[in-house]
């Protein structure tokens, strides 16, 4: 059973150095937890990343109705949701079999919510990566005593 979830912020990036990322990190599912799956980068709209991600043999899965911010109340309450406690099942679940990758708009975890959605998956014993880009992840220090902040 695979333990490791990674998170990734698509930010400015461009799709190529997206998907280089995700290929580089042997992901084979990306769950979009964007509530509004749309971007002013045409290649990061639902549609178009569905295909292109498709086209390289990658698994895309969309979640923003469970998993997405911007909730009335903030995300921390929402956690405390059945819907959201549907959707960390559904990723947990695909993570037990393969390497997943959870999306959405922000680069920086700590600004945005999938810190909530990896502080939950961390607390069911998966180990929760949040890539910054080709060469540097971040693991927040009270997450993990075995890994450096940075690397």
């Amino acid at each position: 059973m695979l333990k490791l979830i990674y998170t990734l912020g698509t930010g400015t990036r461009g799709i190529d150095n997206f998907l280089k990322i995700i290929k580089n990190f042997h992901i084979e599912t990306v769950v979009d937890v964007r509530r509004f799956p749309t971007s002013k980068i045409e290649d990061f709209k639902k549609e178009r990343l569905l295909l292109r991600c498709l086209k390289e043999g990658i698994e895309y899965i969309h979640l923003g109705d469970e998993l997405g911010g911007y909730r009335k109340g903030g995300y921390e309450k929402w956690t405390k949701s059945d819907a959201f406690k549907s959707g960390i099942d559904k990723v947990a679940k695909i993570a037990n079999n393969k390497i997943v990758c959870i999306i959405c708009a922000e680069t920086l975890p700590w600004k945005c919510h999938r810190r909530f959605i990896g502080k939950k998956l961390l607390t069911m014993g998966y180990r929760v990566i949040h890539i910054i880009d080709e060469k540097h992840t971040w693991v927040p220090k009270n997450e993990s005593s075995k890994q450096m902040a940075f690397k």
